[in-house]
């Protein structure tokens, strides 16, 4: 348990040093070891369907869309999915593309009373490079960890 309590420690002094509402914040290789290491943890991917279908998958992460394909706007019923697949008192690792839209939904579950959600920082193709390209510049994929396609 040692490794995980410092990571998670770790996670949640970026998320004071950034002023985040919600329990921490994570790289995608520290994510990956806390969804390995701490009993019950979810890895909750968040992105569109297209973009589980064309760019890979996390094996075993819950899938539900934080916003609908093709509009953006956002699932509204995104938290219903979530209570019937992941307990409150699990440890919620929320991921998207780049890290953005996590953000977003760990600030809200944060609100819906999720108290150890962490967002993993780069997501899960990171930034874009100076080509406007992504997989290069961070991200789940980049780090080597488990996706398919």
């Amino acid at each position: 348990m040692g490794k995980l309590n410092d990571i998670l420690q770790l996670a949640q002094e970026r998320a004071q040093a950034m002023n985040l509402p919600y329990a921490g914040a994570l790289t995608p290789a520290e994510a990956n070891d806390v969804w390995q290491l701490a009993p019950g943890a979810k890895m909750v991917d968040i992105r569109t369907r297209p973009e589980w279908d064309f760019v890979g998958r996390i094996p075993g992460a819950v899938e539900i869309e934080w916003e609908l394909y093709p509009n953006g706007n956002q699932n509204p019923n995104f938290f219903r999915h979530l209570r019937t697949q992941v307990d409150k008192e699990a440890v919620v690792l929320l991921i998207c593309r780049s890290g953005n839209r996590s953000d977003e939904a760990a600030r809200e579950a944060a609100r819906q009373g999720y108290a150890s959600c962490y967002n993993v920082l780069e997501g899960f193709e990171g930034d874009k490079d100076a080509h406007e390209q992504r997989g290069k510049l961070g991200g789940w994929k980049l780090a080597g960890l488990p996706w398919v396609q």
